[in-house]
């Protein structure tokens, strides 16, 4: 299966799964789900059963990919923000022909329209061979198949009709990565961990606790940490324990590993997992040239404490931030013990 771009796939991680791929057909063009950022169907069709697609329902996970389509084309990507829900009906869809419709399944999923939709039956020659033999969400004549409302694909269709869209599907991961601050890729790296089955109950909790600084993590930093590195704090009450090496492109050791986290404030945590600030090896507080001067000043950056060097096993993760976290959008950077 293709893998996420780049803003949803962590760099250096080797053994997180690709996203799934979904197929959701609609056979009226209601763009209510697109507009309103959600799938649903009831808990059973008309007839009272629950079929493969309502079961499907439950398998959508933060980072899936769905190709909605509507009458036959394919007008809008959409990746999946969290787990389902019970909800009330908010489409008609599939709900009970007699009697008041019943509570269904909400899954909140991110759309976004495609400048270029994309009718699978003009490419039926080369998705045809691909369709699978069971709940296939498309007919061999290319016609949507309305009994299918909702079908994971298989690898070779789903590389297929991103193909077929012309990078319109990295365009809309990129978009909506951005959108939601890097936390959709933490969030799919989340469920992740929840599937894999080479780890055992306790280890996993404890890696998704350090996604916010919980559990373990927090008491291997305290460890080594007793202080915020810029405003000074002690009372641990009031300090975060955030990642040096995002918690996002680590690895298993790394994501609880006390000496690639540090106790900060919040405003400067903040500062710093976005890349506005870093921390030189000698403990000197790096400023992006980028960062708005006012925060600079409101927040107190240029009366940070005394600086105090890192140890060496800080400094490897320390490294890691200056490269691949500081200053992304690019220009150059100061210490506040630099001569302006």
């Amino acid at each position: 299966m293709t893998s996420h771009s780049p803003g949803l796939v962590p760099p250096g991680v080797t053994d997180a799964p690709s996203p799934r791929h979904w197929w959701a057909n609609r056979p009226q063009g209601d763009r209510a789900e697109v507009d309103g950022g959600y799938l649903w169907l009831p808990y059973r069709n008309g007839h009272g059963a629950r079929t493969a697609s309502h079961q499907n329902m439950f398998r959508l996970g933060p980072g899936d990919i769905v190709f909605w389509c509507a009458a036959g084309t394919i007008a809008a990507i959409g990746l999946v923000l969290e787990r389902g829900r019970s909800a009330p009906p908010l489409a008609a869809l599939g709900a009970a022909a007699d009697g008041p419709p019943e509570h269904g399944w909400l899954v909140p999923v991110r759309f976004l329209g495609l400048s270029e939709p994309l009718r699978p039956r003009d490419h039926i020659g080369a998705i045809r061979p691909l369709l699978p033999q069971r709940q296939s969400p498309l007919r061999v004549s290319g016609n949507a198949n309305p009994q299918v409302l909702l079908a994971e694909l298989a690898p070779p269709l789903a590389a297929l009709l991103r193909r077929l869209l012309n990078r319109q599907v990295e365009e809309c991961e990129a978009r909506i990565g951005m959108e939601m601050d890097g936390k959709l890729a933490e969030q799919a790296i989340e469920e992740q961990l929840w599937r894999r089955s080479d780890i055992d109950p306790a280890e996993r909790r404890q890696l998704i606790s350090a996604r916010s600084g919980q559990g373990i993590f927090r008491e291997r930093v305290e460890q080594t940490e007793t202080a915020c590195r810029v405003t000074g704090i002690l009372d641990r009450r009031y300090l975060r324990a955030t990642h040096i090496k995002p918690w996002k492109d680590a690895d298993d050791r790394e994501k609880i590993d006390g000496y690639n986290g540090l106790l900060l404030s919040p405003h400067i945590d903040h500062l710093f997992e976005r890349g506005h600030i870093s921390f030189a090896d000698d403990g000197r507080l790096l400023i992006s040239r980028h960062l708005n001067p006012y925060v600079r000043s409101a927040w107190g950056l240029e009366r940070a404490i005394p600086a105090r060097s890192f140890v060496p096993q800080q400094c490897v993760y320390l490294q890691h931030h200056r490269q691949q976290v500081f200053e992304r959008i690019g220009g150059g950077r100061r210490s506040v013990s630099d001569t302006e």
